[in-house]
């Protein structure tokens, strides 16, 4: 089952988020939660509230046939930033001239899975290595014939 949140028209560039975003694919939740708190990012924050946000609905929202989903055993899917509409402004230059500035927006958007637990594999025993018979070498062997 997925679990999605979303958060439209962030005043922030897509091309900054998708540098978070790309950390955070296919990670555990609580996780990719923890690595989104330590980058000092404006859109490291804006991704840990969508990320929470996700989280609370897969807890809250998702209770089908009274299974709850637990923050422990969700991984994340999908992680995605797309552009928004870009707001043009103008700014005024020398000799009554302008220059334009785009301010950009994006559309952060969170798909989160229910992990499947994964069987260990049982470890193989470490071989204990045998030692090898002592060969003799060629010229050796070429002086005891001789002898």
């Amino acid at each position: 089952m997925d679990i999605k949140a979303e958060h439209r028209y962030a005043k922030i560039s897509a091309f900054k988020v998708r540098e978070v975003t790309r950390e955070i694919q296919g990670l555990p939740a609580e996780q990719a939660l923890e690595i989104v708190r330590l980058i000092p990012k404006k859109a490291a924050q804006l991704i840990g509230k969508v990320l929470a946000t996700a989280i609370a609905n897969a807890e809250n929202n998702n209770n089908t046939e009274n299974k709850t989903l637990r923050a422990a055993n969700l991984v994340i899917k999908q992680a995605i930033a797309g552009e928004g509409p870009t707001m043009k402004r103008m700014h005024t230059r020398a000799r009554g001239g302008g220059a334009r500035i785009n301010k950009r927006s994006a559309h952060i958007k969170i798909i989160l899975t229910e992990a499947e637990p994964v069987a260990e594999k049982p470890k193989k025993a470490k071989s204990v290595k045998k030692s090898k018979p002592a060969q003799t070498t060629p010229v050796k062997a070429v002086e005891e014939t001789n002898n």
